[in-house]
């Protein structure tokens, strides 16, 4: 299934400035961590069953390897297969307390676009997450760098659309908001029926709903120490300015446009001016050219209603002002009707000709 390290993917930290509450947000601070691990309400392996389903962590069973955790496949109960994050023995102070932190937000978290947590072993010294696994691998994957066919354009969208919704219930439909601070490809993870799931919340922020100022529209932002991955973060995280439900906006709006172009984020070997996606997408924009960019398996595939809605709200999502980026209930509709234009285009043509894809 390719390179399943998207159980802990590589993330940069920057800034040494002590996480703090910005002034006037008390009401919503985030939720503090370390705090106990809910036995009561997770299921809690001990290190013989773990070993039993990895068949003692065997070489065979490794299908991911990141900086403070390895991930095995593993078989528990009635042949339920599984994903086992065990970290590492000698793993830096910083990620236990996000093993301790994934594990206590997934417990309360549950939707069908979010990974779901089967269970954590805490046992012998050892920490150890166990997750469903997700047999088709990550989006990223699907759109680059690997053997896999392309994905179909409909395919994506409702890989997308799925995406949205999750990040629309962390926002807005626990009991918590939760900001993710890490949306990229590669936590999006899709399982044998292609429903596409978040990953990796050990960057995650939680806080009270709502998170709104009392006089105005503006959301609240938590000053906190940069996190994130390179090409999906916010530029006002970058110069400081906190962090929001707005920067989870930015950043899947990036994958949205990684989605249509089928490319890196990233990619310093091309040319200079076409090394961030980003950077060349707003210039094609701005130039009218766009669709000269996108992934050539969606040249002709794509209903001009449906590209342009498309286009519109990914842009939409990385606007500069983080004020201005709309919310993912709004982002979730438009994606939508995207899919609904393409799907009334595809309609038309196959009354024109029954033949055609």
């Amino acid at each position: 299934m390719g390179n399943p390290s998207h159980f802990l993917p590589s993330c940069f930290t920057a800034g040494n400035r002590k996480p703090e509450i910005s002034k006037g947000n008390e009401k919503h601070a985030r939720i503090q961590y370390p705090a106990p691990l809910p036995e009561e309400i997770c299921r809690q392996f001990s290190l013989t069953e773990i070993k039993a389903a990895t068949n003692n962590f065997h070489p065979k069973s490794l299908i991911g390897v990141s900086y403070f955790a390895k991930v095995f496949k593993g078989i528990v109960d009635d042949g339920n297969v599984v994903a086992v994050k065990r970290l590492r023995p000698d793993s830096a102070q910083k990620a236990l307390k996000e093993f301790q932190k994934e594990v206590l937000m997934l417990c309360q978290l549950r939707h069908q676009h979010l990974v779901s947590l089967i269970g954590y072993c805490n046992d012998k010294g050892e920490k150890i997450v166990v997750y469903e696994l997700m047999k088709n691998g990550t989006l990223r994957e699907h759109l680059y760098g690997s053997d896999y066919d392309p994905l179909p354009w409909k395919q994506r969208l409702e890989i997308c659309i799925g995406t949205a919704r999750g990040l629309h219930y962390l926002h807005t439909g626990a009991k918590h908001a939760v900001i993710h601070r890490d949306i990229k490809s590669s936590n999006i993870l899709l399982d044998d029926e292609w429903v596409s799931k978040f990953s990796n919340f050990t960057l995650s922020e939680m806080r009270s709903q709502p998170s709104y100022s009392d006089t105005s529209k503006l959301l609240k932002k938590i000053i906190s120490p940069l996190a994130g991955t390179k090409g999906y973060v916010d530029p006002e995280c970058l110069k400081g300015y906190g962090v929001s439900e707005k920067s989870d906006v930015y950043s899947f709006g990036v994958v949205l446009f990684e989605v249509l172009c089928g490319r890196k984020v990233v990619d310093p070997i091309l040319d200079e001016n076409e090394q961030y996606l980003l950077g060349w997408v707003c210039q094609c924009i701005d130039k009218g050219t766009i669709y000269n960019i996108i992934d050539p398996h969606l040249k002709r595939k794509i209903a001009p209603e449906c590209l342009k809605i498309f286009v519109d709200i990914a842009y939409s999502c990385i606007s500069e002002n983080g004020d201005t980026r709309p919310e993912m209930g709004e982002v979730e509709l438009m994606l939508e009707l995207a899919l609904e234009m393409q799907e009334k285009a595809d309609s038309q043509m196959r009354d024109v000709d029954p033949h055609s894809e």
